[in-house]
C-alpha cells in the first residue's frame, strides 16, 4: 500500500509578496503611469496610431539590442561597443548592397556572422585573458567607429534596395480583410488577430504556470496580483494592437523583436545556459568550481551580443535608407540604461528579459514624448541621466534595505 504525499504551495501575504516583488511590478506600473503622463501633455499625440508604429521603429534596435546586453550584465560584464558596431555594420551592408550590389539575402547573414565575431574579438580577451571588460569594449567602441569611418571614406552611402528596407519599414499584409480599407476603421485585421491570440497564450501560459507551481510546492502570486497583471497587459495590448490595426499593421521588425523576446525569456528562464549565466553573474568563483566553463559562456555572451547589435545595425540603417559613420552614436549608453532601468543589477546575476524590454521601453516613451513636446536633446538628456540614477539608487537601496 503507498501513501502520496502532496506538498503543499506556501501562502504568502499580499504584502509580504508586493515587498519581494516591487521592482517588477514598479517598473509596469511606472511604464503604464509615463505614458498616460505624455498622453496628457502631448495632447494626446502619443497615442495615435502613426506616432504608435513610430516608436516602435524607433526603439526596436534598443529593444534588440537590450536583449544581449542583459545577458553581458548579468553574466558581470559590460559592453561599450555596441553602438561602433550598429555603425560598422550599417556602413558594410551598404557597401555590400549598393556598391558591389549583392542580394540582401546574402548580405543579412554575412553581417550577422561579422557581427559575432565582432563580439568574439572581444570576448576573447575578456574571458580568456582577463581583461576588464570595460577597458576591452571601450577599445572596441574606438576600434569599430574609426573603420567605419575608413569603410565609409567619411561619408554616407544609399540608398538601399527596397527588399532591404522591408526589414524596418515594411508591414505584415493583411489576407483576412473583408472590408474596404479605404472605408473601414480597421486597416488590417491581422494585426487584431495576432494581438488577440498573444493575450489568449500569455494568459492560458500564466494559469498554467499557477498549476504547475501548486503541483510542485513552489510559491505563487497572489492570485489577486495575477488578475490585476493579467488585466493591465492585456488592456495594453488590446489597445495597441486596435491602434496598429486602424493604420497599417504589424512592422516587421516589430515580429522580429517579439520573436527574439520570446526567445531570450526561454532561454533566460528555461534552459541550461541560462542559469549557468545568472550562476556566474552571481558568483565566478563558485560557478567555476561546480564544474561550469565560465570562460566559455562568457565568450559566448559577447558573440551573441555582437549578433543582435548587427542586427540592430542593419535595421537602422534599413530605417534611415542611408549608412553614415555617425550612426549609432551613444545608443550603448540607451541599452545600458534601460537594462538598469529594468532592474539589472551592476553588480551581475540579477536582471529579467522583461525588465529590460520594459526599460526600453520607458526610455522610449520619453524620448519620443519629450520630441514631441519640443523639449530640448540637452534637457531630454538630463532627464534621462536623472531617470537612471534613481532606477540604480532604488536598487542599491532595495538591496541594503534586505540585508
Amino acid at each position: 500500500m503507498t501513501t502520496e504525499t502532496r506538498t503543499e504551495t506556501p501562502k504568502v501575504s499580499v504584502g509580504d509578496y508586493l515587498r519581494h516583488n516591487i521592482r517588477e511590478y514598479g517598473l509596469l506600473l511606472a511604464l503604464v503611469i509615463i505614458m498616460l503622463l505624455f498622453q496628457f501633455l502631448t495632447g494626446g499625440v502619443l497615442f495615435k496610431p502613426v506616432n504608435i508604429t513610430n516608436l516602435v521603429l524607433q526603439n526596436s534596435f534598443i529593444v534588440i539590442m537590450a536583449l544581449g546586453m542583459l545577458l553581458i550584465i548579468v553574466a558581470g560584464h559590460i559592453d561599450l561597443s555596441v553602438g561602433s558596431i550598429v555603425a560598422f555594420i550599417g556602413g558594410i551592408s551598404a557597401i555590400m548592397l549598393v556598391k558591389w550590389g549583392w542580394h540582401f539575402s546574402l548580405v543579412v547573414p554575412l553581417c550577422l556572422v561579422l557581427g559575432g565575431l565582432m563580439g568574439a574579438a572581444q570576448g576573447y580577451w575578456v574571458a580568456y585573458q582577463k581583461i576588464p571588460s570595460f577597458i576591452v569594449t571601450l577599445a572596441g567602441m574606438l576600434v569599430f567607429r574609426g573603420l567605419t569611418y575608413v569603410a565609409l571614406g567619411g561619408r554616407p552611402i544609399g540608398p538601399f534596395p527596397k527588399e532591404f528596407t522591408l526589414l524596418s519599414t515594411g508591414f505584415i499584409p493583411d489576407f483576412l480583410s473583408v472590408t474596404d480599407p479605404g472605408t473601414s476603421l480597421i486597416k488590417n485585421y491581422v494585426a487584431l488577430l495576432v494581438v488577440f491570440a498573444l493575450v489568449a497564450l500569455a494568459i492560458y501560459s500564466g494559469l498554467k504556470n499557477r498549476r504547475l507551481n501548486e503541483q510542485h510546492g513552489t510559491e505563487n502570486e497572489p492570485f489577486v496580483f495575477f488578475i490585476v497583471q493579467m488585466a493591465i497587459i492585456s488592456a495594453v495590448a488590446l489597445f495597441l494592437g486596435f491602434q496598429l490595426a486602424t493604420y497599417r499593421g504589424l512592422p516587421n521588425v516589430l515580429v522580429v523583436m517579439g520573436v527574439l523576446i520570446a526567445l531570450y525569456s526561454f532561454v533566460t528562464n528555461r534552459s541550461t545556459i541560462g542559469r549557468r549565466i545568472y550562476a556566474l553573474g552571481g558568483n565566478e568563483k563558485a560557478a567555476k568550481l561546480s564544474g561550469i566553463n565560465t570562460e566559455r559562456l562568457t565568450f559566448y555572451a559577447f558573440m551573441n551580443m555582437g549578433v543582435l547589435a548587427a542586427l540592430a545595425g542593419m535595421i537602422i540603417a534599413a530605417r534611415l535608407n542611408s549608412a553614415t559613420p555617425k550612426a549609432g552614436v551613444g545608443f550603448e549608453l540607451d541599452v545600458i540604461a534601460a537594462c538598469f532601468i529594468g532592474g539589472a543589477s551592476a553588480s551581475g546575476g540579477v536582471g529579467k528579459i522583461t525588465g529590460a524590454v520594459i526599460g526600453a521601453f520607458i526610455m522610449g516613451v520619453m524620448n519620443n514624448g519629450m520630441s514631441i513636446m519640443g523639449i530640448g536633446i540637452d534637457y531630454q538628456q538630463l532627464i534621462k541621466g536623472l531617470v537612471l540614477l534613481a532606477a540604480v539608487y532604488f536598487d542599491v537601496y532595495n538591496k541594503n534595505k534586505a540585508v
